[in-house]
């Protein structure tokens, strides 16, 4: 929260100064320094009731159990956190409902909910259990109207588009089912069309910096952050505190979101938000 105070003499005197100050505070509200502060987002891919992570989502190894690490993210100081049941549409499944109770009871901070989302009875069901929003990904590419009826029935802020992409003849392609299977879709352009379609917010995980280590895709992130007017959440690529820094401010993204670094306690929250004020970027006191 960015507080503004003004002096009687200003607020009598140069009415027009103080208005010009707050208009700069709040003309874009979900964007910049100047609005919210950004967000840290561990990420947990979870099959089968367990937390796993793999380098370009495969070789998958065990991770932990979600609701124990859910709650130490809580207590860590993360500002949301994600599930993606990376399995739930691949094999047709739905999603985790006991999982979504059971986080719900143990943590007092926003986290979103994706995979196997395909209709409105499995939103409803997720958010109802306790979730605070839905991602939608391959179901959304199969069927654009979807992002449509989920932001008519519950709300553009419930409604997050994630989007796997990849660099396929120097073009970013759009990939479905957990990244094993490349679509016609260039990226930029199904993210501005979820986006008109009532997208609240995009998660947009560059596959080929998955799980390498080697930074965000900063450049790409700064054209799609660029072309939209919803948040974007930067994903795939973390590997050092540096690396936060540096998306934030190359690609000026409102969050950033990690899994390996958080669930092996190479990045721990505190020290990363620290690292971040010390860089003039604003984030949640912890």
């Amino acid at each position: 929260m960015r507080i503004l105070r003004f002096t009687n003499q200003q607020i009598f005197n140069n009415l027009e100064y103080v208005l010009e100050q707050i208009n700069k505070q709040i003309s874009s509200p979900f964007r910049g320094r100047g609005g919210l502060a950004k967000r840290i987002i561990p990420c947990l891919d979870v099959k089968d009731g367990r937390t796993v992570k793999g380098v370009n989502f495969v070789d998958l190894r065990d991770a932990g159990d979600p609701v124990e690490l859910a709650w130490n993210y809580s207590n860590q100081g993360a500002d949301e956190l994600v599930f993606l049941d990376i399995t739930a549409t691949v094999e047709r499944r739905k999603t985790m409902v006991e999982l979504v109770k059971a986080v719900a009871r143990q943590i007092n901070i926003p986290f979103t909910i994706g995979g196997g989302i395909n209709e409105i009875a499995d939103a409803d069901a997720l958010l109802n259990a306790g979730a605070d929003k839905i991602s939608i990904n391959s179901a959304a590419v199969r069927n654009p109207a979807l992002i449509d009826e989920l932001a008519k029935a519950f709300g553009v802020q419930f409604v997050v588009i994630a989007v796997d992409t990849r660099v396929i003849n120097h073009k970013n392609i759009v990939h479905l089912n957990g990244g094993r299977l490349p679509t016609e879709k260039e990226t930029l352009n199904w993210i501005l069309e979820a986006e008109s379609r009532g997208a609240g917010e995009i998660l947009l995980t560059s596959m080929d910096h998955d799980g390498t280590k080697n930074g965000f895709d900063t450049t790409f992130l700064k054209q799609v952050n660029n072309s939209v007017n919803v948040p974007v959440i930067a994903s795939g690529g973390a590997g050092s505190v540096q690396h936060f820094v540096d998306v934030f401010e190359q690609s000026n993204v409102d969050a950033a979101l990690a899994a390996s670094v958080f669930h092996y306690g190479e990045i721990l929250i505190p020290d990363l938000k620290s690292i971040l004020k010390q860089n003039n970027i604003e984030v949640r006191e912890i």
